[in-house]
Protein backbone atom coordinates (compact mmCIF):
# COMPACT_ATOMS: atom_id res chain seq x y z
CA UNK A 1 0.00 0.00 0.00
CA UNK A 2 1.68 3.34 -1.34
CA UNK A 3 1.99 6.16 1.07
CA UNK A 4 -0.03 7.92 -0.98
CA UNK A 5 -2.66 5.94 -0.71
CA UNK A 6 -2.07 6.05 2.99
CA UNK A 7 -2.42 9.67 3.16
CA UNK A 8 -5.78 9.69 1.49
CA UNK A 9 -7.38 7.33 3.71
CA UNK A 10 -6.15 9.16 6.82
CA UNK A 11 -7.42 12.35 5.55
CA UNK A 12 -10.92 11.15 5.40
CA UNK A 13 -10.56 9.21 8.21
CA UNK A 14 -9.46 12.91 10.10
CA UNK A 15 -12.89 14.34 8.06
CA UNK A 16 -15.10 11.95 8.83
CA UNK A 17 -14.21 12.05 13.09
CA UNK A 18 -14.38 16.15 12.75
CA UNK A 19 -17.41 15.66 11.35
CA UNK A 20 -18.59 13.36 14.38
CA UNK A 21 -17.42 15.78 16.61
CA UNK A 22 -19.41 18.43 15.03
CA UNK A 23 -22.64 16.70 15.39
CA UNK A 24 -22.00 15.76 18.68
CA UNK A 25 -21.69 18.83 19.17
CA UNK A 26 -25.34 20.09 17.11
CA UNK A 27 -26.65 17.26 19.45
CA UNK A 28 -25.69 18.89 22.77
CA UNK A 29 -26.76 22.31 21.53
CA UNK A 30 -30.51 20.75 20.52
CA UNK A 31 -30.74 18.70 23.42
CA UNK A 32 -28.72 19.29 25.96
CA UNK A 33 -25.68 17.11 26.70
CA UNK A 34 -27.70 13.65 27.14
CA UNK A 35 -28.15 13.86 23.43
CA UNK A 36 -24.66 13.20 22.42
CA UNK A 37 -25.24 9.24 21.80
CA UNK A 38 -22.44 7.65 19.65
CA UNK A 39 -25.73 6.27 17.68
CA UNK A 40 -27.50 8.92 17.28
CA UNK A 41 -24.47 10.97 15.59
CA UNK A 42 -24.04 7.30 13.34
CA UNK A 43 -27.61 7.58 12.00
CA UNK A 44 -27.27 11.56 11.66
CA UNK A 45 -24.13 10.75 9.23
CA UNK A 46 -25.73 7.48 7.48
CA UNK A 47 -23.66 5.12 9.49
CA UNK A 48 -23.76 1.97 11.07
CA UNK A 49 -22.97 1.40 14.72
CA UNK A 50 -19.98 -0.33 14.00
CA UNK A 51 -18.32 1.76 12.40
CA UNK A 52 -18.61 4.71 14.50
CA UNK A 53 -16.95 2.66 17.14
CA UNK A 54 -14.35 2.14 15.22
CA UNK A 55 -13.32 5.96 15.83
CA UNK A 56 -14.56 6.46 19.32
CA UNK A 57 -14.92 3.41 21.24
CA UNK A 58 -17.33 4.85 23.66
CA UNK A 59 -19.04 8.06 24.06
CA UNK A 60 -16.90 8.81 27.02
CA UNK A 61 -14.18 8.15 24.76
CA UNK A 62 -15.71 11.02 22.29
CA UNK A 63 -16.88 13.42 24.87
CA UNK A 64 -13.15 13.53 26.30
CA UNK A 65 -11.65 14.16 22.56
CA UNK A 66 -14.23 16.94 22.57
CA UNK A 67 -13.56 18.39 25.80
CA UNK A 68 -9.41 18.32 25.28
CA UNK A 69 -9.54 19.81 21.80
CA UNK A 70 -12.07 22.73 22.69
CA UNK A 71 -9.92 23.26 25.89
CA UNK A 72 -6.69 23.40 24.18
CA UNK A 73 -8.18 25.59 21.98
CA UNK A 74 -9.93 28.10 24.46
CA UNK A 75 -6.46 28.14 26.25
CA UNK A 76 -3.96 28.29 22.94
CA UNK A 77 -6.15 31.48 22.16
CA UNK A 78 -6.09 33.08 25.65
CA UNK A 79 -2.18 32.41 25.80
CA UNK A 80 -1.46 34.04 22.07
CA UNK A 81 -3.97 37.13 23.17
CA UNK A 82 -2.03 37.69 26.42
CA UNK A 83 1.32 37.30 24.61
CA UNK A 84 0.49 40.27 22.23
CA UNK A 85 1.01 42.70 25.04
CA UNK A 86 4.00 43.65 26.92
CA UNK A 87 5.27 41.81 30.19
CA UNK A 88 5.66 45.60 31.36
CA UNK A 89 1.54 45.35 31.49
CA UNK A 90 -0.15 43.23 33.68
CA UNK A 91 -3.54 45.12 33.57
CA UNK A 92 -3.65 44.80 29.67
CA UNK A 93 -2.43 41.56 29.74
CA UNK A 94 -5.10 40.36 32.22
CA UNK A 95 -7.74 42.29 29.68
CA UNK A 96 -6.23 40.58 26.82
CA UNK A 97 -6.65 36.76 28.42
CA UNK A 98 -10.56 37.83 29.61
CA UNK A 99 -11.82 39.37 26.38
CA UNK A 100 -10.50 36.56 24.60
CA UNK A 101 -12.06 34.03 27.33
CA UNK A 102 -15.55 35.88 25.94
CA UNK A 103 -15.02 36.04 22.54
CA UNK A 104 -13.76 32.46 22.28
CA UNK A 105 -17.22 31.07 24.11
CA UNK A 106 -19.63 33.53 22.35
CA UNK A 107 -17.62 31.41 18.70
CA UNK A 108 -18.30 28.16 20.93
CA UNK A 109 -20.93 27.82 22.95
CA UNK A 110 -21.74 24.41 23.24
CA UNK A 111 -17.87 24.07 23.69
CA UNK A 112 -18.11 26.40 26.73
CA UNK A 113 -20.97 24.85 28.57
CA UNK A 114 -19.30 21.62 27.49
CA UNK A 115 -16.18 22.32 29.72
CA UNK A 116 -17.45 24.77 31.99
CA UNK A 117 -21.44 24.20 32.72
CA UNK A 118 -23.37 21.39 31.60
CA UNK A 119 -22.19 17.94 33.04
CA UNK A 120 -22.79 15.03 30.78
CA UNK A 121 -24.54 12.14 32.81
CA UNK A 122 -22.49 9.61 33.21
CA UNK A 123 -19.27 10.50 32.17
CA UNK A 124 -15.89 10.31 34.09
CA UNK A 125 -13.14 12.35 32.75
CA UNK A 126 -9.92 10.20 32.73
CA UNK A 127 -7.25 11.37 34.84
CA UNK A 128 -4.68 11.79 32.18
CA UNK A 129 -6.32 13.37 29.04
CA UNK A 130 -4.93 16.91 27.12
CA UNK A 131 -8.22 18.42 29.19
CA UNK A 132 -6.18 17.82 32.11
CA UNK A 133 -3.24 19.36 30.37
CA UNK A 134 -5.63 22.38 28.81
CA UNK A 135 -6.56 22.90 32.46
CA UNK A 136 -2.92 22.84 33.58
CA UNK A 137 -2.07 25.35 31.23
CA UNK A 138 -5.40 27.36 32.00
CA UNK A 139 -4.43 27.53 36.11
CA UNK A 140 -1.16 28.37 35.83
CA UNK A 141 -1.87 30.67 33.07
CA UNK A 142 -4.06 32.32 35.00
CA UNK A 143 -1.74 32.42 37.98
CA UNK A 144 0.71 33.87 35.86
CA UNK A 145 -1.26 36.78 35.69
CA UNK A 146 -2.01 37.33 38.84
CA UNK A 147 1.95 36.63 40.07
CA UNK A 148 2.87 39.15 37.43
CA UNK A 149 0.73 41.89 39.29
CA UNK A 150 1.44 40.39 42.51
CA UNK A 151 3.45 43.42 44.02
CA UNK A 152 0.52 45.63 43.79
CA UNK A 153 -2.63 43.03 43.77
CA UNK A 154 -1.23 41.61 47.27
CA UNK A 155 -1.47 45.19 48.79
CA UNK A 156 -4.89 46.24 47.40
CA UNK A 157 -6.87 43.27 46.44
CA UNK A 158 -8.11 42.27 50.40
CA UNK A 159 -9.17 38.91 51.31
CA UNK A 160 -8.21 36.63 54.26
CA UNK A 161 -4.93 34.34 55.91
CA UNK A 162 -4.33 31.65 53.50
CA UNK A 163 -2.24 28.42 53.57
CA UNK A 164 -1.20 25.65 50.98
CA UNK A 165 -3.58 23.28 53.27
CA UNK A 166 -6.82 25.47 51.46
CA UNK A 167 -5.90 24.52 48.40
CA UNK A 168 -5.86 20.88 46.21
CA UNK A 169 -2.29 19.40 46.66
CA UNK A 170 -1.46 19.16 43.30
CA UNK A 171 -2.20 22.88 42.34
CA UNK A 172 -0.15 23.60 45.55
CA UNK A 173 2.28 21.52 44.46
CA UNK A 174 2.49 22.89 40.93
CA UNK A 175 2.10 26.13 41.70
CA UNK A 176 5.15 26.25 44.04
CA UNK A 177 7.41 24.92 41.17
CA UNK A 178 5.99 27.60 38.46
CA UNK A 179 6.05 30.69 40.67
CA UNK A 180 8.43 30.58 43.68
CA UNK A 181 7.54 32.16 46.43
CA UNK A 182 4.28 33.24 45.30
CA UNK A 183 2.15 32.99 48.55
CA UNK A 184 -0.93 31.24 48.80
CA UNK A 185 -2.82 34.11 48.86
CA UNK A 186 -2.00 34.59 45.79
CA UNK A 187 -3.60 31.55 44.83
CA UNK A 188 -7.24 32.38 45.98
CA UNK A 189 -6.72 35.73 44.33
CA UNK A 190 -6.14 33.97 40.67
CA UNK A 191 -9.37 31.90 41.79
CA UNK A 192 -11.43 35.14 42.70
CA UNK A 193 -10.08 36.93 39.03
CA UNK A 194 -10.99 33.38 36.96
CA UNK A 195 -14.50 33.95 38.78
CA UNK A 196 -14.83 37.27 37.76
CA UNK A 197 -13.77 36.77 33.92
CA UNK A 198 -16.21 33.64 33.59
CA UNK A 199 -19.35 34.88 35.88
CA UNK A 200 -20.71 37.42 32.90
CA UNK A 201 -19.26 35.09 30.00
CA UNK A 202 -21.74 31.97 31.95
CA UNK A 203 -24.73 34.69 32.09
CA UNK A 204 -24.26 35.75 28.70
CA UNK A 205 -23.68 32.24 26.81
CA UNK A 206 -26.74 31.12 29.17
CA UNK A 207 -29.01 33.55 27.65
CA UNK A 208 -29.21 35.22 30.89
CA UNK A 209 -28.44 38.78 29.19
CA UNK A 210 -30.30 38.33 26.19
CA UNK A 211 -33.65 40.59 27.33
CA UNK A 212 -31.23 42.91 30.06
CA UNK A 213 -28.81 44.47 27.93
CA UNK A 214 -27.56 45.11 24.43
CA UNK A 215 -24.27 46.14 25.73
CA UNK A 216 -23.26 42.49 26.97
CA UNK A 217 -19.48 43.72 25.73
CA UNK A 218 -19.13 47.06 27.40
CA UNK A 219 -20.26 45.79 30.67
CA UNK A 220 -17.91 42.94 30.41
CA UNK A 221 -15.28 45.07 29.36
CA UNK A 222 -15.86 47.82 32.78
CA UNK A 223 -15.96 44.75 34.95
CA UNK A 224 -12.57 43.60 33.41
CA UNK A 225 -11.37 47.18 33.99
CA UNK A 226 -13.21 47.14 37.53
CA UNK A 227 -10.85 44.20 38.40
CA UNK A 228 -7.79 45.34 37.15
CA UNK A 229 -7.94 48.65 39.01
CA UNK A 230 -9.03 46.64 42.11
CA UNK A 231 -5.68 45.11 41.66
CA UNK A 232 -3.86 48.51 41.79
CA UNK A 233 -2.84 48.37 38.39
CA UNK A 234 -3.15 50.63 35.68
CA UNK A 235 -6.13 49.84 34.02
CA UNK A 236 -5.82 49.74 29.66
CA UNK A 237 -7.79 52.68 27.77
CA UNK A 238 -10.98 52.34 27.01
CA UNK A 239 -11.85 50.88 23.09
CA UNK A 240 -14.55 53.06 21.79
CA UNK A 241 -15.90 50.43 20.01
CA UNK A 242 -16.89 48.73 23.13
CA UNK A 243 -19.04 52.36 24.45
CA UNK A 244 -22.96 51.88 25.61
Amino acid sequence: MSDRTMSRRDRLRAQTAAEIKSIALELMAAGGPDAISLRAIAREMGMTAGAIYSYFATRDDLVSTLIGELYTELVDAAEAARDTVPAADPGGRILAWAQTVREWALANPEGFRLIYGDPVPGYRPPEESPAREAEHRACTGLTGLVAAAWPEAGRHAGGGDYDWSAFDPGLATDVQAAFPGLPPAAVALTLRVWGRMHGLVALEIYGHLRMLTHSPAAIYRDEMIGLIASLGLSPPARDPSTAV
